[in-house]
Parts: C-alpha cells; sequence; structure tokens
C-alpha cells in the first residue's frame, strides 16, 4: 500500500469510528495528512492526524513535529498512526503532551473492528514485545 493510500485507510478508520473527516494538502500541511472531527453536545473536538507507513522504527521527530501543529492550529489533539512502532522517547514525549500514538499492533485490530479489514503488516523484525501473531 502506497503512503496516499494508507492516509486514505487511517481516515476510513476515523469516519468508520464515527468522525468527520477530511484530507489536508499534500505539501505544506504542517504536519498533518487528515482532520477528523466529532460533535457532541458538549463541544467539538478536533484532531490533527498524522499517518506513516514505514517498516522501521517512527522518527521522535514525526512526533515533535505534530505537537507543533497542534500549538499553531486550533485542534484539541493529535493522533499519529504507523504502521511500525514507536521508541521510548515518542512515547515519553507523547505521553507528557497529550497526544495518542497508535503503533502496528493498534492499527491491526481498528480496522478488522470497524472496517472488517484484517490488514497484515509487514516488518523487517519483530519489534520488542510484540508477539510473532501480530505481524500476521
Amino acid at each position: 500500500m502506497d503512503p496516499f493510500a494508507f492516509e486514505h485507510l487511517v481516515r476510513e478508520l476515523f469516519t468508520a469510528m464515527g468522525y468527520g473527516t477530511w484530507r489536508t494538502q499534500n505539501s505544506g500541511d504542517d504536519g498533518m495528512d487528515a482532520v477528523a472531527v466529532q460533535r457532541d453536545p458538549l463541544g467539538v473536538t478536533v484532531i490533527a492526524v498524522q499517518a506513516k507507513r514505514t517498516k522501521n522504527l517512527a522518527d521522535p521527530e514525526v512526533v515533535r513535529a505534530l505537537l507543533g501543529t497542534l500549538h499553531g492550529k486550533k485542534t484539541t489533539r493529535g493522533v499519529l498512526v504507523t504502521t511500525s512502532w514507536y521508541g521510548k522517547l515518542s512515547w515519553e514525549t507523547a505521553h507528557r503532551n497529550d497526544l495518542t500514538l497508535a503503533d502496528g499492533r493498534n492499527l491491526k485490530a481498528l480496522p478488522l473492528e470497524h472496517l472488517g479489514i484484517d490488514a497484515l503488516i509487514g516488518l523487517p523484525k519483530i519489534p520488542t514485545g510484540w508477539p510473532q501473531a501480530d505481524l500476521a
């Protein structure tokens, strides 16, 4: 799946989970691939969504870039989705700044639950703590 198709899949996933979504422009997107919006009686939640299709450890700079986007845009929170995994620095940065990180293990379960898609995630090595079954 090419990166644009992956971004489309992530938007479809948010839509299936009840969010209104739209795609941002290809270049100059300020670290966002999509915006997801949910309205309820208490207000509006606006989420900056970044999707990274990669086979290796997600670069912590991507987490910092999304954090910078949150400060510059009128978003409630940020969600970074990757096919791979995050390192300790990324998890710590996300936790301190209320960002949500979804790694390949989460990504495998969510499309199955919400879209009926059983995704195959191929990685060159098994990340620490992942059972082999998570890659099949």
